[in-house]
């Protein structure tokens, strides 16, 4: 045999084996550290998730996950390094909403939203509420829209910031009820809240758990909450679908990614894991009471989540004139 001959059989032999390798990795996946990266900061909701998820989720896999921060340009720079990693399931992305909003906002994001990732499952939602200054005069939304459109202009709102969820929540319901409101971006939520407390403005859309407390004490009255249903700890508050605002949809999702070209296998046990982790009674209980909606859907669910939910923020972002920088 000559060498050409010799050197082609032996490379096919190598892709073979290579072939019939992959599925025996899928099939024994775990057998080392998981490294989920968190392109946040430590102590902001994602970090204090997945902290509570992982111990769980380790126990099913029978191995530890541990988490790398990687915090940096709205969440792209984590987002990347697990774009770029081999699809083996060793290392995965806990990714906020930001995810989903920046392709409708930046030009130069590094990776493609749909395409880069492999999708494991919605973790949570945080569902947002529409809430008012108690001095406005209105009792539901239909109010609100009513008098926004005998005002035009003349009623503002506030958000964490130009482009942030707040401010497109506010476009969309500008968009869908042909309202004019002014928005008003602060820096940060904190400074936003403070403001709709004091009066300064007359409505927000912001995160239930963030304002609980200003609920309860009448500081602040929540006419429509964002999600697909109601939350558990204000029943009586209606969505704002059943207030009349046709799928109006607002809730800030917290999603589990690894790499594109994950197969088959890797992918359903970690997915499972999530779902057996989301599913235990402490957990559920505990993400429940912290103002987190448990969601653990398919991947397939998650993906098809995905690409309308990128859609749906190009649209109000272009709708309320915000061009990507």
């Amino acid at each position: 045999m000559s060498r050409t001959l010799l050197r082609a059989a032996i490379a096919g032999i190598a892709a073979l084996s290579a072939v019939a390798a992959a599925p025996v990795a899928a099939q024994q996946f775990p057998n080392k550290i998981l490294r989920v990266v968190n392109p946040n900061a430590p102590g902001g909701n994602s970090d204090v998730l997945f902290r509570l998820l992982a111990p769980k989720m380790g126990e099913v896999l029978g191995q530890q996950l541990v988490i790398d921060y990687r915090p940096g340009a709205g969440g792209n720079i984590g987002a990347e390094m697990v774009a770029r990693a081999a699809p083996d399931g060793y290392t995965t992305l806990i990714a906020a909403a930001s995810f989903l909003i920046n392709p409708s906002l930046l030009k130069n994001i590094p990776f493609d939203a749909e395409k880069d990732f492999t999708p494991l499952g919605i973790i949570v939602d945080i569902p947002a509420g529409l809430a008012v200054h108690p001095s406005l005069p209105v009792k539901n939304v239909q109010d609100l829209v009513a008098l926004a459109k005998r005002r035009p202009g003349d009623l503002n709102y506030s958000s964490s910031g130009q482009g942030a969820l707040g401010h497109l929540s506010g476009a969309l319901l500008d968009a869908t009820a042909g309202i004019k409101p002014v928005h008003i971006p602060y820096k940060g939520a904190g400074p936003s809240i403070v403001d709709l407390v004091a009066g300064q403005v007359q409505f927000s859309f912001v995160s239930i758990p963030a304002i609980t407390g200003h609920l309860q004490s009448g500081r602040l009255r929540m006419i429509a909450q964002c999600g697909e249903k109601r939350f558990v700890s204000f029943p009586d508050v209606p969505t704002m679908v059943e207030s009349g605002v046709k799928d109006f949809v607002v809730t800030s999702p917290f999603s589990y990614l690894g790499p594109a070209g994950m197969q088959q296998p890797i992918v359903s046990r970690l997915s499972e894991a999530l779902r057996a982790s989301l599913n235990d009674p402490k957990n559920n209980k505990m993400l429940i009471e912290r103002g987190a909606l448990p969601v653990g859907n398919t991947p397939a669910e998650h993906a098809a989540q995905i690409k309308s939910e990128i859609a749906k923020w190009k649209r109000v972002a272009a709708a309320a004139g915000l061009k990507p920088m």
